[in-house]
C-alpha cells in the first residue's frame, strides 16, 4: 500500500509539472527536461513534493548486455586490456544462468537488443567459471602462466573473483580481493567455480525526506521548488559526510578523508557553509607540516602530484573566516610542500610540473595502456599544472597578507602559466591539450581535460580571448561536459566516458565568469538532473546515457558533488567572491531561473545576513544594504550584526554565448607499430585517414602510407606516431620507438659498487642486485667514463614490490649527484603486487651535460627532500644503471 501511494502521488505530481511545462521549464534537451519542480527523462520522473521531500522512480539506463572479467587474487590478469566477456542477460522467472566459461578464454554470448531495452531490476545471475586448467597447472607445475607470461604460483592463490560493468560489480580490481560478494566458490570441488549475483538491485520507487536539523545553516528559498529541495538535500548530505571527529569523508562509499576530495569541495562551497569542519579536514591531511598526497598511481607522490589543491581550500577558509592564525599556519604548510615539489617534480625546461592528472588517477581511463607509473610521472598534465600555478598565486597573496616578500613566488607562477600556454594551448581547437607525454621528447595528447580547461579560465591562466574560446569550443555532450574528449575506446566508464558533477560545477563557474548563459544553464541542468533522479549527489554518470548505475563506481552523497550543487547557489546565482576584505557579488542567473530568491541566516564572520535577489542576468542594477543603495556590490569583512541585502539584476545578457555540442565520440585505439629494419610499420584500420609521425617531439611527417622510413644517422632518436580517424580525432601514440646505436649505450651492473641483496627476485641481469632503503646504500656511488662531451641520459633498472600500482604510498625517491652537483630526482614507483620484487622497470631519466673523462655519481637518500608519503618504507632494489648520449 505504501508503494502504491508513492506511485500515485508521483504520477499526480508529475502530471501537474508537465501541465505547466510552458511556464516552468528550466532546461530542455532531446533526452530530458528540468522543470521548476521536477525532472523528466522518459520513462523516469523525479518530483519535488516540498522543499523537504523528493520522490523518484528512476531504475537506470542499464543494458541487458554486460561486460565482465574474472580475476585471480583481485588483479586484472585474465586477459589483455579491452578483452572482456560479454553476455546478454534476459532472465526467466527472475533468474539467468550463464554458460560455462573457461578462465582466460573470451566468451561472447550476446543477442540483439532494442535501443531502449533495460535489464530487469532484481535479476538473479548465476555465473559459472571453469578453472580446471588453472588447477591442473597448479598441481603439475606449481604455477599457472597468465596471458602476458606472468606466473601465478599455487602457494600465492587466494581466490577468484568477478569484475564487471554494472552494480554490484565493479571494474576496480583493487576492491575485489577478500570481498565475498565478488568471489566465486568451488563448492563441489570439481574445478567449476560459481557465484550468484543480484543485478540492478535498487528498488523501483524511492523518496528523500529531510530528517536533519538545518537551522544552523543558511536557508535558501526561491520560486523553484526543485532547486529548493536539492539545496536542502545537499546541506543534509554535507552534514552526513561529517564523521565523528569533525572531518569530512569523501562520500557514502568512500569513508576516508582525502586531500583532493575535501580540497575541491571546500573550495567550491564547504568553506562557506561549514568552515570549522573544513579546517579540521584540511589539518587531517598534514604531516610534518607538509600536505599529504594520499592517493595516486605507483605509490602516491611524486607520481601523483596534485596535493597542492589543499592550498585552494586553505585560502578559501581564510577568506571566509579572516583567521590570521590559520593563515600563518597554512602559508608555512604550503611553502614547505612547494619547496619539496620544486626539488622533485619541477621540469626546468618547460617550467611545468610532472605528475598524474588531477583527480583522474585510474591509469587506463585517461592514459594509453603502455604508460606505466614512471611514464605517468613523466607526463605534464593541464589540470595538475593549473593547480600548481594557483598555489603559487595563493602563496603570493598570503605573503602580502602576512607582509612577507613574494617576488620569487610570483616568478614561479609566471613560469608555470607560460609553460601551459606555450606547450598545451591548441590554437586550432581553441582550448588546451590534456597533457604532454613520451620519454625524453614529448608530444601533446589532443584530448580536452574539462577540469583543467575550467581552472585555466577561473585562474586567469588563459587570457580573456582564450577564456571565451575555451567555453565555446571545448566539446560538451547532452548529459554534460565529459572529463575528457574524445573518449578512450575499449575501457569502461569512470573518468572516461563520464561526467562528474563537481567538474561540471567548476565548468559552470568558468562559463559564468565569461558570461556564457547557455553553458551555465546546461551545467545547472546536468547537476540537477542526476541529483533529483538519484535522490542524492552522485559521484559521476555515464556520458553516453546519463546513468549513474553503470559507471565503475558512483558513490551516493559524494562530497565534491554535494559541494558542486551548493556552489550553484552561493557562487553562481549569488556570485559570492570571497576576498580578504569582504565579499564581492558577481551573480549570474539564467533567464529560466529568474524570480525572487532569499538566502537567510547567512553567517559571515561577525554578521548574519538576509540576502534577497530578484531578476535574471549577470549585471547588477542595484545593491542595497539595510535599504541604503551602495556604490559597489560589496560587503565589508568588518560588518557586524544582522543586516538585510537586496540585489536587483538587470534582466539582461549582452551575449548568451555558444556551446560546442558533440556526440559522445571515441577515438580509435592507440596506434601500434612494428619495427622492420630501417622502417616502422603502423597498424592499418579502415577508419584511419592518415598518420602523423613525430621525431624528437617535432612532427616530421603526415602521410597515408603505413610504412615509414626511419633516420639512421647514428644519433639518439625518439619516434612517436598517431593516427587520425574520419572524424579528425587523434589516437594516443603507442610507446616511443627509440633508435639508438649500441655503441652510444653504457650499462653498469649495480652490484659492482655495493653488496648484493636477497629479495628472492628473478629476472635481474648480471650477478644480482642491491637494496636501496633508508638504511642500506643511502649514498650509493658509481663512476662513468665519458668518451666525448655531450648531453647524456641516466636511468636505473629497478623493482619496487612495496605495494601494487594502484594503492599504497611507498614510491621510492632518491637524488642523483654528479660529483657535488644536484643533477635531479630519481623516482622508483611501485610497479607490481605487494612483495612482487621480480617486476622490473626503469626509473625516470635524468639528463646531464658531461665533459670528456671520468665522472663520480652518487645516488643519495636525502632526508626530508626524498621522503615519500609513507615516511617509513622508501625501498627499491637496483639492478643496473643505463647511460646513453642524447646529443
Amino acid at each position: 500500500m505504501k508503494l502504491l501511494s508513492i506511485l500515485l502521488l508521483l504520477n499526480m505530481a508529475c502530471f501537474s509539472a508537465m501541465s505547466q511545462e510552458k511556464k516552468s521549464v528550466i532546461y530542455k534537451s532531446d533526452k530530458f527536461t528540468v522543470y521548476s519542480n521536477s525532472v523528466i527523462q522518459p520513462p523516469y520522473k523525479a518530483v519535488s513534493l516540498s522543499p523537504n521531500q523528493l520522490i523518484s522512480n528512476y531504475q537506470g539506463i542499464i543494458s541487458p548486455t554486460i561486460k565482465f572479467k574474472f580475476s585471480i587474487n583481485g588483479n586484472d590478469n585474465e586477459a589483455d586490456h579491452g578483452i572482456d566477456h560479454m553476455v546478454t542477460i534476459r532472465p526467466q522467472n527472475g533468474t539467468y544462468v550463464s554458460k560455462l566459461i573457461k578462465f582466460g578464454v573470451q566468451s561472447v554470448d550476446t543477442m540483439a537488443t532494442k535501443v531502449d531495452e533495460i535489464l530487469k531490476p532484481e535479476t538473479k545471475w548465476i555465473v559459472r567459471l571453469d578453472m580446471r586448467d588453472v588447477l591442473k597447472s597448479f598441481k603439475g607445475k606449481g604455477f599457472f602462466t597468465l596471458f602476458n607470461g606472468e606466473k601465478i604460483y599455487q602457494k600465492d592463490f587466494k581466490g577468484v573473483y568477478i569484475a564487471g560493468s554494472i552494480a554490484p560489480l565493479t571494474w576496480k580490481f583493487e576492491n575485489l580481493n577478500g570481498k565475498k560478494e565478488f568471489e566465486l566458490k568451488d563448492e563441489n570441488h570439481d574445478g567449476i567455480y560459481e557465484a550468484t549475483l543480484i543485478l540492478n538491485p535498487h528498488p523501483a520507487y524511492s523518496s528523500w525526506k529531510l530528517t536533519s536539523d538545518l537551522t544552523l545553516f543558511p536557508k535558501y528559498k526561491s520560486n523553484l521548488p526543485l532547486v529548493d529541495a536539492l539545496y536542502n538535500l545537499s546541506v543534509e548530505e554535507m552534514l552526513k559526510d561529517v564523521r565523528s571527529d569533525g572531518a569530512f569523508i569523501a562520500g557514502e562509499v568512500w569513508n576516508g578523508v582525502w586531500t583532493r576530495d575535501i580540497s575541491y569541495s571546500i573550495d567550491l562551497a564547504l568553506a562557506i557553509i561549514n568552515p570549522e569542519a573544513s579546517k579540521i579536514s584540511l589539518m587531517k591531511k598534514v604531516q610534518n607540516k607538509k600536505i599529504i598526497q594520499d592517493t595516486g598511481t605507483g605509490g602516491s607522490w611524486p607520481v601523483s602530484t596534485d596535493r597542492v589543491v589543499w592550498s585552494l581550500a586553505a585560502w578559501e577558509v581564510y577568506k571566509v573566516t579572516g583567521d590570521k592564525e590559520w593563515l600563518a599556519n597554512a602559508f608555512q604548510i604550503i611553502k614547505n610542500t612547494t619547496d619539496d615539489d620544486k626539488l622533485t617534480i619541477l621540469n626546468k625546461e618547460t617550467g611545468m610540473y610532472f605528475g598524474e592528472s588531477s583527480f583522474m588517477d585510474w591509469r587506463e581511463q585517461t592514459y594509453p595502456v603502455w604508460m606505466g607509473p614512471i611514464d605517468i610521472f613523466n607526463s605534464q598534465n593541464l589540470g595538475t599544472n593549473a593547480v600548481h600555478f594557483q598555489t603559487y598565486q595563493i602563496l603570493s597573496l598570503m605573503a602580502k597578507e602576512l607582509k612577507l616578500p613574494d617576488v620569487e613566488i610570483k616568478a614561479t607562477s609566471d613560469k608555470i602559466r607560460d609553460g601551459i600556454n606555450r606547450y598545451l594551448w591548441m590554437k586550432d581547437k581553441g582550448y588546451y591539450a590534456q597533457y604532454l607525454y613520451g620519454k625524453n621528447y614529448q608530444i601533446i595528447s589532443k584530448r580536452s581535460d574539462a577540469l583543467g580547461e575550467a581552472l585555466c579560465v577561473l585562474f586567469d591562466i588563459a587570457n580573456p580571448a582564450q577564456q571565451k574560446q575555451i567555453i565555446a569550443n571545448t566539446p560538451v555532450t547532452e548529459f554534460g561536459t565529459p572529463c575528457i574528449f574524445p573518449q578512450v575506446p575499449n575501457t569502461f566508464s569512470y573518468h572516461n566516458n563520464a561526467v562528474w558533477p563537481f567538474v561540471q560545477a567548476y565548468w559552470a563557474l568558468a562559463a559564468a565568469k565569461i558570461g556564457n548563459e547557455k553553458a551555465v544553464l546546461q551545467s545547472i541542468a546536468t547537476i540537477y538532473r542526476v541529483a533529483a533522479l538519484a535522490l542524492s549527489n552522485r559521484e559521476n554518470l555515464v556520458a553516453t546515457t546519463g546513468d549513474y548505475k553503470t559507471t565503475a563506481g558512483s558513490s551516493p552523497r559524494q562530497l565534491w558533488s554535494v559541494a558542486g550543487n551548493l556552489s550553484m547557489v552561493f557562487k553562481l546565482y549569488y556570485g559570492m567572491d570571497f576576498q580578504p576584505a569582504g565579499i564581492r557579488f558577481k551573480p549570474l542567473v539564467p533567464q529560466t531561473i529568474a524570480g525572487n530568491k532569499t538566502l537567510s541566516n547567512f553567517k559571515y564572520r561577525d554578521a548574519v545576513l538576509n540576502i534577497q535577489m530578484k531578476g535574471f542576468g549577470n549585471t547588477i542594477k542595484s545593491f542595497l544594504i539595510d535599504g541604503k543603495k551602495m556604490k559597489e556590490p560589496f560587503i565589508a569583512a568588518d560588518l557586524k550584526g544582522n543586516h538585510s541585502v537586496v540585489i536587483e539584476l538587470n534582466n539582461h545578457f549582452s551575449d548568451a554565448g555558444t556551446i560546442n555540442f558533440k556526440d559522445v565520440d571515441f577515438s580509435l585505439p592507440a596506434l601500434t607499430w612494428q619495427q622492420a629494419g630501417d622502417s616502422v610499420i603502423l597498424r592499418k584500420d579502415s577508419k584511419i585517414r592518415k598518420y602523423i609521425g613525430y621525431k624528437n617531439g617535432m612532427q616530421f611527417i603526415e602521410t597515408t602510407n603505413n610504412r615509414i622510413r626511419l633516420a639512421n644517422d647514428g644519433k639518439y632518436t625518439e619516434y612517436m606516431f598517431k593516427a587520425i580517424d574520419d572524424n579528425g580525432y587523434e589516437t594516443f601514440s603507442d610507446k616511443p620507438l627509440i633508435v639508438l646505436p649500441n655503441e652510444r649505450v653504457w650499462r653498469i651492473e649495480a652490484e659492482q659498487y655495493a653488496e648484493k641483496a636477497n629479495y628472492n627476485a628473478t629476472g635481474f641481469t648480471g650477478d644480482g642486485y642491491i637494496e636501496l632503503s633508508k638504511t642500506q646504500n643511502t649514498n650509493y656511488p658509481f663512476q662513468i667514463s665519458v668518451p666525448e662531451e655531450g648531453d647524456y641520459s641516466i636511468d636505473f633498472r629497478y623493482a619496487n614490490g612495496s605495494g601494487p600500482i594502484y594503492s599504497e604510498n611507498k614510491c621510492a625517491i632518491r637524488t642523483l649527484f654528479n660529483d657535488a652537483i644536484n643533477a635531479g630526482a630519481v623516482v622508483f614507483p611501485q610497479c607490481g603486487d605487494e612483495n612482487g620484487w621480480s617486476k622490473w622497470g626503469y626509473s625516470n631519466a635524468v639528463k646531464v651535460h658531461l665533459s670528456k673523462g671520468n665522472h663520480h655519481f652518487y645516488l643519495r637518500f636525502v632526508p626530508n627532500v626524498n621522503d615519500n608519503m609513507n615516511l617509513e618504507v622508501n625501498t627499491a632494489i637496483l639492478d643496473a644503471i643505463q647511460i646513453f648520449r642524447i646529443h
